[in-house]
C-alpha cells in the first residue's frame, strides 16, 4: 500500500517560504500541484527604537531548519518517503538586509527590516525635486525609517534632469529598498565596517543569508541571489542584470560584498548536513529555485502572458503585471521591477508594481479601533446583511494616499452618512474600499504599459471574503480569479525549483499548468453603475485630500498673521499702562 502511494506521487519539490512574520516549508507534488504537507513557525520582530524594525538572521535560520525536519517528519506519518523531494526552491521577503561574517557566520547586526505591520508613519521616498511622497511598493504602512536622513543627504546629489538611480533601477530613492539600509550599516556599525575592512563581510537579503547558509556556510556556501531580490536592492541595474558599479559608487558599497547574480530557476548549490537537523533531513537535495515573494505569487498565479497581473491582498495589496520582455517606467508612481528569470539562458520578464498601503489593515481598524467587529472573519457577515454601502464611503488614507495621487496631506474619512447609516453598511464601504483602491492602480497600470487587463487574478489572505471577490469583478468590471491552492507564492519558488535545467521534474509548459482549479467571479452589475460608484468613489477621495496641511518657509507661518490683532492689543495696552504710570507719577 505504501509502495502504490510513493508510485502515484511521483517527484515531490519543497519551498521555503520566509516572510515578515513567519516561515513555512511546504512540499508540493510536481505533476498535480497538490499540497502535501507544509509546517509554520512565527518569528520575531524588534523595535529597539520608534521607527526601527529589525529581525534575527539566525533566528530565521532556525525557523527554516525547524519547519523542514517538521514537514518531514509529517511527510513520514503520511507514509510518503521525503527521498522523492528533488528540488527545493526560496521564497522571501524582499529588501530586509542582512550582514555577517564568511569566516565565523555569525551575522554582524540584526536584519534591517523590510515593512512589517500597520503603524502611524507613512513610508517616505524622496524625490529629487526634494518633495516627500510615500513609497510606492510598499505592503503596509509600516517600516524601518532609520535611514530617512540618508535618503535625504542621498537626493541631493542627483541631478534633477538626470535621475540615473531611477532609469538604472526603476526605483524611487527610499528608505524602503536595501542600499540606504546598508549604507546605514556600514556607517554606525563597528562590527560591519572592521568586517569590510578586513574582507570577511557578506551582504545579502534574506534568500542570500538563507542559501549560504543551507549549502554550507562557512564551509563552501553558495553567496548568490537571484535578479528578482537583487531589482530591489537600488545597486542593481535592471537592463544589463549587474550589480551597476556607478550605483555602488554613488551609495558607497563595495562591490566584494555583494553576492552573485542568477537567474530564479538554476541549481544554486546542495543542501548540507546541520546540526539543527536531526539525521541531515534533505541532505544533497538541490536547491534550484529563488524568487522574491510577489515575484513567486506572480510565478506561482502562472502569469506568463504581457498584461497578465496578480493581486495579494494582504495589509495592504501588491499589484504585479508582467510587462514581458519590455521595461515599462511608470508616469503614474509605480515600480519597474524584474518579474523574473526562468533558467540561466531563459529571458528575463519585467513587470509593473503597485500598491494599496490599506487593504486587511482596515478590517483590523474597524475591530481594534471602533470595535464594530470582534474578528476578521465578521466583516462578510456583516456586509451580506446589506448588500450595499447605502451610499457611504470609506477613504482609509490614514497615512495618506499612495499611487497614483502621492498625497501624504489626505486622512481618513468616512463620507455619505446618513441617520439610515449603520455598522453594517460602514463594514460594506471598507471592502469596497479596498477594490476601488485596486481599481485605480489597475487603471495606473493600463495607462503605463497599454496593456488592458482581460481578468486579474488574485491570491492572499482576504480573497477567502466572497463579498470582497465579487465586489472587486464588480467595480474592475472583468472576471477576478482566484486559484483553489491558496499557497501561490510557496509554489512559484516550487515550480521555478523543479523546472531547472538538471532537475526538470516540474513543466512549465502551458498545456500542463492548465489543470490548476480556479473559482471564477464575474461582474454582476452593468457597466454604467460600475462607473457611477467608482466616480462617487474619487469625489470621496478628493474631499480627504489637504487635511494635513504644511507651510513651506518661502510662504511664511500663517499663525504670526493671525496673531496680530492680539499683539497689538498686547503693545498698546503696555504703552497705556507705562503712560498713566508716567502721568501719575507712581516711580
Amino acid at each position: 500500500m505504501a509502495a502504490a502511494k510513493k508510485a502515484v506521487l511521483g517527484p515531490l519539490v519543497g519551498a521555503v517560504d520566509q516572510g515578515t512574520s513567519s516561515t513555512r516549508f511546504l512540499v508540493f507534488n510536481s505533476k498535480t500541484a497538490e499540497l502535501l504537507s507544509h509546517h509554520q513557525v512565527e518569528i520575531k520582530q524588534e523595535f529597539p527604537r520608534e521607527g526601527w524594525v529589525e529581525q534575527d538572521p539566525k533566528e530565521i535560520l532556525q525557523s527554516v531548519y525547524e519547519c523542514i525536519e517538521k514537514t518531514c517528519e509529517k511527510l513520514g506519518q503520511l507514509n510518503i518517503d521525503i527521498s522523492n523531494i528533488k528540488a527545493i526552491g526560496v521564497s522571501n521577503q524582499r529588501e530586509t538586509t542582512v550582514v555577517w561574517d564568511k569566516l565565523t557566520g555569525e551575522p554582524l547586526y540584526n536584519a534591517v527590516a523590510a515593512p512589517v505591520s500597520p503603524g502611524s508613519s507613512v513610508p517616505v521616498a524622496v524625490v529629487p525635486s526634494g518633495s516627500s511622497v510615500p513609497a510606492a511598493g510598499t505592503s503596509s504602512v509600516w517600516l524601518d525609517l532609520r535611514t530617512q536622513s540618508t535618503v535625504e543627504n542621498l537626493s541631493k546629489r542627483i541631478p534633477g534632469n538626470n535621475n540615473f538611480v531611477k532609469s538604472k533601477t526603476g526605483l524611487p530613492l527610499s528608505t524602503y529598498f536595501s542600499a540606504v539600509k546598508l549604507r546605514w550599516l556600514l556607517d554606525n556599525v563597528k562590527k560591519v565596517q572592521k568586517a569590510v575592512e578586513e574582507n570577511r563581510a557578506l551582504f545579502g537579503t534574506i534568500d542570500s543569508w538563507l542559501i549560504w547558509s543551507l549549502t554550507g556556510g562557512i564551509n563552501g556556501g553558495v553567496h548568490c541571489t537571484d535578479v528578482t531580490n537583487a531589482s530591489r536592492t537600488m545597486l542593481f541595474n535592471i537592463h544589463s542584470l549587474e550589480w551597476d558599479k556607478e550605483l555602488c559608487e554613488f551609495f558607497g558599497i563595495p562591490m566584494e560584498i555583494l553576492p552573485n547574480v542568477r537567474s530564479s530557476s538554476e541549481i544554486y548549490g546542495l543542501m548540507k548536513i546541520s546540526h539543527s537537523l536531526k539525521a541531515g533531513a534533505l541532505e544533497g537535495v538541490p536547491i534550484s529555485g529563488c524568487l522574491g515573494d510577489q515575484s513567486a505569487a506572480l510565478v506561482g498565479q502562472m502569469c506568463f502572458q504581457d498584461g497578465q497581473a496578480k493581486n495579494t491582498y494582504g495589509t495592504g495589496c501588491f499589484l504585479l503585471c508582467n510587462t514581458g520582455h519590455k521595461c515599462v517606467f511608470s508616469e503614474h508612481g509605480l515600480l519597474t521591477t524584474v518579474a523574473y528569470k526562468l533558467g540561466r539562458d531563459k529571458p528575463v520578464y519585467y513587470a509593473l508594481e503597485g500598491s494599496v498601503a490599506i487593504a486587511g489593515a482596515v478590517i483590523r481598524w474597524l475591530r481594534d479601533n471602533l470595535g464594530i467587529i470582534k474578528s476578521s472573519e465578521e466583516i462578510e457577515k456583516l456586509a451580506k446583511e446589506v448588500g450595499t454601502s447605502y451610499g457611504c464611503y470609506f477613504v482609509p488614507a490614514f497615512s495618506g494616499l499612495y499611487a497614483p495621487y502621492w498625497e501624504p496631506s489626505a486622512r481618513g474619512i468616512i463620507c455619505g452618512l446618513t441617520q439610515f447609516t449603520n455598522k453594517c453598511h460602514i463594514a460594506f464601504a471598507a471592502l469596497e474600499a479596498v477594490c476601488f483602491q485596486t481599481r485605480e492602480i489597475l487603471d495606473a497600470m493600463n495607462r503605463d504599459c497599454g496593456i488592458p487587463l482581460s481578468h486579474l487574478q488574485v491570491d492572499g489572505g482576504m480573497t477567502s471574503n466572497k463579498i470582497l471577490m465579487q465586489l472587486q469583478a464588480d467595480i474592475l468590471y472583468i472576471p477576478v480569479v482566484k486559484p483553489s491552492m491558496p499557497e501561490t507564492t510557496a509554489l512559484g519558488a516550487a515550480m521555478a525549483a523543479g523546472a531547472a535545467e538538471g532537475v526538470g521534474v516540474w513543466s512549465l509548459e502551458p498545456e500542463d499548468l492548465s489543470a490548476v482549479t480556479m473559482e471564477r467571479f464575474e461582474p454582476q452589475i452593468n457597466a454604467e453603475e460600475s462607473e457611477i460608484r467608482y466616480s462617487t468613489w474619487k469625489k470621496a477621495v478628493m474631499k480627504s485630500i489637504g487635511w494635513v496641511t504644511t507651510q513651506s518657509p518661502e510662504s511664511g507661518d500663517p499663525s504670526i498673521f493671525c496673531s496680530l490683532p492680539l499683539g497689538f492689543f498686547i503693545v498698546s495696552s503696555m504703552v497705556m499702562l507705562i503712560g498713566a504710570r508716567y502721568i501719575s507719577g507712581i516711580p
